[in-house]
């Protein structure tokens, strides 16, 4: 399972399973990769939600 992260600074990839680990970063500085991932971490149950709910378990 993972999040596609895009905006017009870049676009990145989080693994949410096992561990929320970045996957790919294309123009995102640390800073910013920090926040997302922040951002990530606090929606995680949603974002497996909607994983599972649109890809099946």
């Amino acid at each position: 399972m993972h999040v596609h992260v895009v905006s017009g600074d870049g676009e990145a990839k989080f693994w949410l399973e096992p561990d929320i680990e970045l996957s790919k970063n294309y123009g995102y500085n640390r800073q910013q990769l920090k926040e997302i991932e922040l951002l990530v971490e606090g929606h995680r149950d949603e974002l497996v939600s909607a994983w599972k709910q649109h890809f099946g378990s």
